[in-house]
């Protein structure tokens, strides 16, 4: 799966602060990838790439602007259940829409639990094949999704300028390495979890082009490395008062859309 649209979506999806001028001292980087920050990313995205299962929550926060210049954050929650090379299960919760994914290596099912409608796609395949398809075909914005592909070093790293390396901060009261990365279009950072599960803890993108510059950050939370997962976690059952659609409204920031009339 080419790599890149997670990290280009905060372009998109409206996104953060950045660290330019903020922070003094040795610990900035030079222009050039800094060493250190580079190798702690390759050992978390072989670690991900390396495990088999595992599932993982998360909440959400995206930066808009009013048309009157005022920031607002929009929260919202997900959970996430991966089985590789070719199953997962994915849920969000938010203020507009609550939605769920399905993808049993065969169909691709997205659900709009308020819109009570689904879109169902046959798709015999892997995990990026998936996330590429919700990507580009159906229009989802998945939280994270550049940490799911099979290669995440590559995803994440595509079109990065410079990086630099800030030392161990904590996440959730848990020690993490806090990486910090440039492209052109935006910047992102990372936190990496100390010791020998290089777990993502936080995840910010920020749109330093837009005015404001909003961000766009998920942090991660009950890791599970060896999930119980039931045999139909996969597999998508249609409600019945739910109606199989061509496709579900999406806004420009991937994001499923209210149901006309609700409030």
């Amino acid at each position: 799966m080419k790599s890149e649209p997670w990290v280009r979506r905060g372009l998109r999806a409206v996104m953060i602060f950045g660290l330019a001028g903020t922070l003094g001292g040795p610990a900035l980087a030079a222009e050039g990838l800094n060493p250190h920050a580079d190798e702690i990313l390759r050992a978390m995205s072989k670690f991900l790439a390396g495990t088999p299962a595992f599932s993982v929550s998360a909440d959400i926060g995206n930066e808009i602007l009013t048309e009157q210049g005022q920031k607002l954050q929009l929260s919202s929650s997900a959970t996430a259940v991966v089985q590789r090379p070719s199953r997962a299960y994915f849920s969000r919760q938010g203020g507009l829409a609550d939605a769920e994914v399905f993808f049993d290596g065969k169909q691709l099912t997205l659900y709009g639990k308020t819109a009570k409608a689904y879109v169902q796609k046959d798709l015999a395949g892997t995990l990026d094949q998936a996330l590429n398809t919700l990507e580009k075909g159906l229009g989802i914005s998945l939280p994270g999704g550049d940490l799911l592909v099979a290669d995440p070093y590559a995803a994440l790293t595509a079109g990065a300028t410079s990086s630099g390396y800030y030392g161990i901060a904590y996440v959730g009261g848990v020690a993490a390495h806090h990486l910090a990365f440039r492209t052109p279009q935006v910047d992102w950072q990372i936190w990496v979890k100390e010791g020998d599960e290089p777990l993502p803890l936080k995840y910010v993108i920020t749109t330093k082009w837009t005015t404001g510059a909003p961000q766009y950050s998920v942090q991660f939370s009950n890791w599970n490395l060896k999930p119980a997962v039931p045999a139909n976690r996969f597999s998508f059952v249609a409600p019945k008062d739910a109606a199989r659609l061509d496709a579900l409204p999406v806004d420009e920031m991937g994001e499923l859309k209210a149901p006309q009339g609700s409030k």
